[in-house]
């Protein structure tokens, strides 16, 4: 089952660390995948941003093309940029499921799946994760 850290997170929500980039970097070192909030801005330069609800911590282009890091698109420009890319990347707001730059099925929580689905956040509405090929949540240390 793929385990994936929601921000970086492994046992538990952390607000003032999640999305950080080194808090990133600890959760993939430790064996996890991670969903990270990404947005693109356009100055004299390509400028890449994590953050849940604004871009808060500038990043570097490299830690996109890791093969362990799905991309939550956090607006439009960020999902269009993107759509050219091989990168495991998505764009959802409250969509029962979308499909991930890598082909899998992104679930919103509480939603049923298969084994090409990712149960996202099975905390909230106490999901079964058998049958799944992975669950993204702040607790994944639970599921391991």
């Amino acid at each position: 089952m793929i385990l994936i850290a929601h921000r970086g997170n492994i046992n538990g929500p952390n607000p003032e660390r999640e999305n950080h980039p080194d808090y990133i970097l600890e959760a993939l070192k430790q064996g996890y995948d991670v969903e990270i909030d990404l947005w693109w801005k356009k100055s004299l330069i390509d400028e890449w941003f994590l953050g849940h609800d604004e871009p808060q911590y500038r990043t570097h282009k490299k830690l996109l093309h890791h093969d362990r890091v799905w991309i939550h698109c956090k607006d439009y420009k960020t999902f269009q940029r993107l759509a050219t890319t091989n990168l495991n990347f998505f764009y959802h707001t409250d969509e029962d499921y979308v499909l991930t730059g890598h082909n899998f099925i992104w679930a919103y929580p509480g939603k049923p799946g298969t084994e090409n689905t990712i149960c996202v956040m099975p905390e909230y509405y106490d999901t079964p994760v058998e049958g799944f090929a992975g669950v993204c949540s702040d607790f994944v240390e639970k599921y391991k």
